[in-house]
């Protein structure tokens, strides 16, 4: 792990401060003013562009000549139309002309028969008539005056008749009119007055563009110079957008090239981490393995059944049986085996401890068969705690099962049992060695399966991130546990 934090710190103090990240609202900020201030020399660069070429001569590819082309085609094309509609104007304008002049003599022979009568209207003819032929009627005028005013009435009936043709004299003349009316109704076309309209639009234009191309001309020399000025202009003001971009740009990509950089080595400090990890806890394992093979067979078994014995009979002999009478731990080193199981007295802290008699404790209670006089000399003879009965704490029946060794169940079977535990650790003694070296033989076989899984799956890995150091040491960690147990000893 050391090694792992010195190779990530040093690689960390070789790189460079971290960038800033630049701030996306301010970037847009000063990008929309340059470009606008882009934009805006580009503007005063087609203006004065328009005008260099509106002042050269004979320039026929410039805009303003091909504009000007344009508008001279589109005034010829009017005058053309125009021409076929004055033609048609002439013709209904000759028409008006005559249907004018025939009203104007129609009124005037109108005018003329109107003044020989002395009534305008038939309405005071009808009057006139009335009144006389009431005087006729009345009988009271002399025969010479009657005879005046029937001549009268006669006359003004003739009259009356010619009321009628001044009538149709007028609604004739009134038609003349009307027809005179529509005809210059027709010379007021729209289609006549818009292109009228344009015609004159287009003269302006054409005017315009003429006095600009004057103006233009007498300072020709001066527009080149300010078109050199805004050209300079121009260019800084690109370059300047330019160079706000590339900032911008190349400050985001150095931010992310130390995100990822970091992120890679965060990456890789966390895999050698790993690996670390992982190989520590196979030489663990194969540490352990190591020690549980390299420990005699049958140990356990042995320190329990000799303590078993020890507890039923203090006094016996365990140098018949190969074992050391003094130490009863012997046989495992350091391991120390007890009879019973262990309890843990954190849980008792600041408990009273009670006498046998005042627990409550079951034990295991053996019959003495029947109470008698021989039951109680042969209790006698064996000087039992207690006359007829035999008991055994729970560990001891525990630590029986262990061995498979059935408990007693009177103090007469004593013997026996102790006969089967010291058969048992006679038998086990004699395949001690034989069970030692197949148990070392299947944790090396073990070993070594888990050396060549380890080594196929580190070689491609270890290839790929360049650090062969570390795998071999992963490999070595795997092959130290091997050699370790191939120099192992076997305790008898």
């Amino acid at each position: 792990m050391a090694a792992v934090d010195d190779t990530t710190s040093s690689a960390l103090a070789e790189r460079k401060a971290k960038p800033v990240l630049p701030d996306e609202a301010t970037y847009k900020t000063n990008l929309a003013k340059a470009e606008g201030e882009l934009a805006a020399f580009q503007k005063q660069m087609e203006e004065v562009k328009a005008k260099i070429d509106l002042a050269k001569p004979n320039n026929q590819d410039s805009p303003v000549a091909k504009r000007q082309q344009e508008l001279r085609a589109e005034l010829s094309s009017i005058r053309q139309e125009q021409q076929g509609f004055k033609a048609s104007r002439n013709t209904i304008q000759e028409k008006i002309n005559v249907l004018d002049a025939t009203v104007k003599a129609r009124i005037a022979e109108q005018k003329t028969a109107r003044g020989r009568v002395a009534f305008k209207s038939v309405d005071e003819i009808d009057r006139e008539i009335s009144r006389l032929e009431k005087q006729v009627d009345s009988g009271s005028m002399k025969l010479v005056d009657e005879r005046k005013a029937l001549t009268e009435v006669s006359n003004l009936r003739k009259q009356r008749k010619g009321f009628s043709g001044f009538e149709e004299t007028q609604k004739a003349i009134d038609g003349l009119k009307t027809q005179m009316t529509q005809l210059k109704k027709s010379l007021d076309d729209p289609q006549q007055r818009a292109l009228s309209d344009r015609y004159t639009a287009i003269q302006k234009e054409l005017d315009s563009i003429k006095a600009d191309q004057d103006d233009a001309y007498k300072n020709f020399n001066s527009l080149r110079d300010q078109r050199s000025k805004i050209y300079t202009e121009q260019q800084k003001a690109y370059t300047a957008l330019k160079g706000l971009k590339d900032d911008y740009y190349k400050a985001r990509k150095a931010y992310r090239e130390y995100e990822e950089e970091a992120f890679r080595i965060r990456r890789d400090r966390q895999k050698a981490e790993r690996e670390i990890y992982e190989r520590e806890k196979r030489k663990k394992i194969a540490d352990k393995k190591l020690e549980e093979a390299s420990r005699p067979a049958f140990t356990d078994e042995i320190l329990i059944s000799q303590g078993l014995i020890r507890h039923f009979d203090p006094t016996y002999d365990f140098s018949t049986l190969g074992l050391d009478n003094n130490n009863k731990n012997a046989q495992a080193g350091t391991y120390r085996a007890e009879v019973g199981r262990t309890v843990d007295g954190t849980g008792l802290k600041g408990m009273k401890v009670l006498k046998k008699e005042d627990r409550g404790d079951d034990y295991f209670v053996g019959g003495g068969g029947k109470k008698g006089k021989k039951g109680k000399k042969g209790a006698a003879a064996a000087s039992p705690p207690e006359t007829g009965k035999f008991n055994l704490n729970f560990g001891v029946i525990e630590d029986l099962s262990k061995v498979k060794v059935d408990p007693p169940a009177t103090q007469t079977e004593v013997p026996g049992v102790i006969e089967k535990l010291a058969e048992k650790i006679t038998n086990w003694k004699s395949q001690q060695a034989t069970k030692t070296s197949e148990n070392i033989k299947k944790a090396q076989e073990e070993i070594e399966k888990l050396e060549a899984e380890e080594a196929k799956a580190s070689d491609k890995p270890a290839a790929a991130n360049g650090t062969p150091a570390e795998a071999k040491q992963e490999n070595g960690a795997v092959a130290e546990a091997t050699e370790e147990l191939k120099k192992a000893s076997i305790e008898a």
